[in-house]
């Protein structure tokens, strides 16, 4: 459904120093510099799957999105979204996909969703019955009722952020690309996003490209994630493997009943937090289940789970492994939209 080769996007950045002499100056001569934000970027996605793609600020993830979405042409290399090549804008390649943005909205402030959905209705040319069968089930499953018979600036962001997936459903679309859906949302209204987003990916077979900021979004919903830096690819592949190249060890979390000696917790491994009711400990994939045996043995434990590290942290140590400590933004002037 998704086939990238060798992309690569640059910009020409004109580059001057502060002050009003070397702006008068800029004026008469300009010095530039290239800018690359993507380079000799290779995936191919399959329809139906739901990939995370992820990166930190400045890796040109939204970059990628504008060229797969036909918003920037590349600079080099093939890119080609169900045998449509995006830069060209026809019609029926505009008609499969959609492109969702946190920090943009297509709702008109001063009329209610509605008003929206029958001008997308009548730019998409879809007929009248399938439109509303369309917007009867997409509010059914974000469960917004008479929202959309509101006016939009009396929505709140999270009833706002619903509506303006139903805008950009409308038409059915076979490929979804999502920057940042959930920004700004709160924890139960990200929940029921994704449980959106998943269950459209199922109902219809849609392919789903996603950039969040928010780790939980890409560990609920994206199997398989491709990892970007400075524009290049450097992970393709599942996310349990990726977790388990990083960060090969196991979280052993345990519910105290009374306050334990710290020095008990570091003899079963490595303390990530404690306090008197609840201990977190760090051990080696292979010693997991000989570091519970003697925590149950030894503690007084209530309850005990054991999981993955958190993908806050695998990513994390990902990019510092690679040097790259500070977020950078996109450098390129149509790309200032916030990364993942």
């Amino acid at each position: 459904m998704i086939d990238v080769r060798n992309l690569s996007k640059s910009y020409r950045v004109h580059k001057r120093a502060p002050g009003i002499v070397a702006a008068l100056r800029s004026v008469l001569k300009r010095r530039y510099e290239t800018v690359k934000a993507v380079e000799d970027l290779s995936f191919q996605i399959a329809e139906g799957e739901r990939v995370g793609f992820l990166g930190p600020n400045g890796a040109g993830k939204t970059t990628t999105l504008k060229v797969l979405a036909g918003l920037l042409h590349p600079t080099s290399g093939v890119v080609r979204v169900d045998s449509y090549v995006p830069q060209m804008r026809d019609p029926r390649f505009l008609k499969m996909i959609t492109l969702v943005m946190g920090q943009k909205q297509q709702l008109l402030w001063d009329l209610p969703p509605a008003d929206t959905y029958a001008m997308n209705r009548a730019i998409y040319d879809i007929p009248r019955a399938q439109a509303d069968e369309t917007v009867r089930t997409l509010t059914e499953l974000l469960e917004i009722g008479d929202l959309v018979g509101k006016p939009t600036r009396q929505l709140s962001l999270g009833e706002r952020m619903k509506c303006e997936l139903v805008a950009a459903l409308l038409h059915r679309p076979r490929v979804l690309f999502l920057d940042e859906p959930t920004i700004g949302l709160d924890v139960s209204m990200q929940a029921k996003m994704r449980d959106f987003i998943r269950d459209y990916n199922q109902r219809y077979g849609a392919a789903v490209l996603l950039t969040s900021h928010y780790m939980d979004d890409v560990a609920a919903l994206c199997p398989r994630v491709i990892v970007i830096d400075h524009g290049r690819l450097i992970y393709d592949g599942e996310l349990r493997e990726l977790v388990r190249r990083v960060r090969p060890d196991k979280h052993i979390t345990m519910r105290l009943s009374k306050p334990v000696d710290r020095a008990d917790l570091t003899r079963l491994g490595t303390v990530v937090s404690a306090d008197a009711a609840q201990a977190v400990i760090a051990v080696p994939a292979a010693q997991a289940s000989a570091a519970v045996r003697d925590a149950l043995a030894a503690l007084p434990i209530v309850d005990l789970t054991i999981e993955e590290p958190p993908l806050e942290e695998v990513m994390r140590e990902l990019f510092r492994a690679r040097g790259r400590e500070a977020p950078e933004r996109d450098p390129g002037p149509h790309d200032k939209q916030a990364n993942a």
